[in-house]
């Protein structure tokens, strides 16, 4: 087993132990995300740390978006449940980055890219310097800021 999957197992013992009927549903659907994200594919695998993590985010994400599609829906005890299983599994995940951490990413790798083409990136490269700064992110900034901020460091 994984070193993420292992940790979420035995929380999962500790809190049928303890009673904790929502955790237990919580972290066993966690496991079963990661599982399935294994055997996905034509050969079953072992996954990376980032894989793992990406896998979890996604988790976290789907839950977000019930919560929003709840809230619309006038259910605001259904979003509160998928908000709480989010913030569950968040702890799972490695601490996001501030604004001036996200900031300096985006400014070095504007730096790097720049340095390798000898010319200030434009909007055209736009793709590549996400694509550099997710890398350093590495699963600690959401997808839509990293773009909206490369984006308008290239404007």
């Amino acid at each position: 087993m994984t070193t993420l999957e292992t940790r979420i197992s035995a929380d999962m013992v500790a809190a049928m132990k303890a009673g904790e009927r929502d955790k237990v549903v919580t972290l066993r659907a966690a496991i079963a995300a990661l599982r399935l994200e294994k055997v996905a594919g034509p050969v079953a695998r072992e996954l990376s740390e980032a894989e793992e993590l990406k896998v979890l985010t996604s988790e976290v994400n789907k839950r977000k978006d019930s919560a929003e599609a709840y809230n619309a829906g006038h259910r605001p005890e259904l979003a509160a449940k998928e908000l709480e299983e989010a913030a569950l599994l968040q702890t799972y995940l490695p601490a996001r980055l501030t604004d001036a951490e996200l900031d300096d990413l985006v400014a070095k790798a504007l730096a790097d890219a720049e340095a390798a083409s000898g010319e200030k990136p434009t909007m055209r490269q736009m793709g590549l310097v996400i694509k550099a700064v997710n890398a350093e992110a590495a699963g600690r900034a959401d997808g839509a800021t990293v773009a909206a901020k490369v984006k308008a460091a290239l404007a």
